[in-house]
């Protein structure tokens, strides 16, 4: 068996750079410079390309090997061609996308499931170890990175017993993942309205004040739904943040009561799964200007009440068809809501084109561009101009990555920050030919 992995993209570069030597794709590709040139690689439109990257911006996209190294006089004033030149990584039999984003993670229980659950606690709490926490909640961000999700939104449940020491853990992995990955946290209270609330009000400002990016919870779960989003509603416009809810749908009279009061704070409000919505409820969710969030890998989360719901494809479709924004995430990774719960963008978008939601097309959109929207960030297009968020896939079309592209390269911020490389072998005992990792059938 040979220990070189032809499966894996090649680098290329000046001799001795990071990334660059080393045999192949045995350098380490986190260490290029701040020029990259991706070659050969395959977009979704059946082009062939080569893509030159400079900072965190896409520089230039041109017809396969019409590319070389950045010129001089594009480079920044005072800088060393000789040092910036950077990588070359041949991507040929990849695809080339926009990065996907994970739009609804709930990493503070991530790997949980094994975990024996407290009375009342809807999932398995982690340990109260700090460090822990925070290792659990990198590898996790780190494995749905691994996937490709170079941005993820983690709710986080703050009050109770927890106080604040979840969201605290969340933002110290954010800072330690800072150049990896983009990891935004929604502070999740459990109750707001009435004096039992009074504590999950004052824990939801304090989160907000130590870094929240946004409002979250469950109405739901709440005794006055109603009244628990007019308090979201009120933080959100007093902290001018966004606002994404844990919301199945409910009776037609009570979504709208919700919706009348975030309509004020469009287009900053996401609400999801959304899997029990009642008749005329994709019209409501329109009105308010909200975004909507669908978990395909079993419809729930950890942030509900109840078993998961399921992924309903009419929903879904009637979601579109209405022209609502519709993203999709994974909800669970391997926490006691889905203890086989997975991180991986291209699963949902599999999901929801397999069961005929979406097209394979607009299923990769619902978790790159829609994702990325859901999260405000600006938008990916593998274009000149835009930022250089990208995912290197195996495989030739678009849907054939999604029916199984396990060999990965993930680029954010202009740099590659993850690879994964997938080798299949078969034994030698027929005759026919068989897949092997230099085919077209590649994976």
């Amino acid at each position: 068996m040979s220990t070189d992995n032809p499966d894996g993209p090649q680098h290329g570069g000046r001799p001795g750079s990071a990334g660059a030597g080393g045999g192949g794709c045995g350098g380490n590709p986190l260490g290029h410079g701040p020029v990259l040139l991706l070659a050969g690689a395959r977009l979704a439109d059946g082009r062939v390309v080569d893509v030159r990257i400079s900072g965190d911006r896409i520089q230039a996209v041109g017809t396969s090997g019409s590319l070389g190294p950045l010129p001089q006089s594009a480079l920044p004033a005072g800088s060393d061609a000789t040092a910036v030149s950077g990588a070359r990584i041949d991507l040929t039999g990849y695809l080339l996308l926009p990065a996907p984003a994970e739009p609804h993670a709930h990493h503070d229980t991530a790997f949980t499931a094994l975990t024996p659950a407290a009375p009342g606690e809807p999932v398995a709490p982690p340990g109260a170890d700090h460090g822990g926490t925070v290792r659990r909640i990198t590898e996790a961000a780190l494995t749905s990175l691994g996937y490709g999700a170079t941005a993820q939104r983690s709710h986080v449940r703050i009050g109770d017993v927890h106080g604040l020491r979840r969201l605290e853990a969340v933002l110290t992995a954010r800072q330690a993942l800072r150049g990896l990955a983009e990891l935004q946290a929604v502070a999740v209270p459990r109750l707001l309205t009435g004096t039992a609330g009074a504590d999950g009000r004052a824990q939801l400002r304090e989160a907000l004040k130590l870094g929240a990016d946004a409002v979250g919870g469950c109405p739901g779960l709440d005794p006055d739904p109603v009244g628990f989003v007019q308090v979201v509603a009120e933080l959100a416009a007093e902290f001018d943040c966004p606002v994404d809810l844990h919301l199945r749908g409910g009776e037609p009279a009570g979504l709208a009561r919700l919706c009348a009061l975030l309509a004020p704070l469009r287009p900053r409000v996401t609400v999801g799964p959304c899997d029990r919505l009642p008749p005329g409820g994709a019209a409501a969710l329109r009105s308010a200007g909200a975004r909507v969030v669908c978990l395909p890998q079993n419809g729930g989360c950890a942030g509900l009440d109840g078993g998961p719901g399921g992924l309903d494809p009419a929903a879904v479709r009637e979601l579109t068809d209405h022209q609502l924004v519709v993203a999709a995430g994974s909800g669970a990774l391997r926490d006691a809501a889905n203890p086989v719960g997975r991180a991986d963008p291209l699963e949902a978008a599999y999901l929801l084109a397999s069961c005929g939601a979406l097209t394979p097309a607009a299923a990769y959109e619902a978790v790159s561009g829609q994702a990325r929207q859901v999260l405000g960030l600006p938008p990916v297009r593998v274009d000149a101009g835009f930022p250089a968020e990208l995912l290197a896939v195996r495989g030739d079309t678009l849907a054939g990555a999604l029916a199984g592209g396990h060999s990965r390269l993930v680029v954010h911020g202009g740099r590659v920050v993850s690879r994964t490389s997938a080798v299949r072998e078969f034994a030698d005992t027929v005759a026919l030919a068989l897949p092997r990792q230099s085919g077209p059938h590649q994976h």
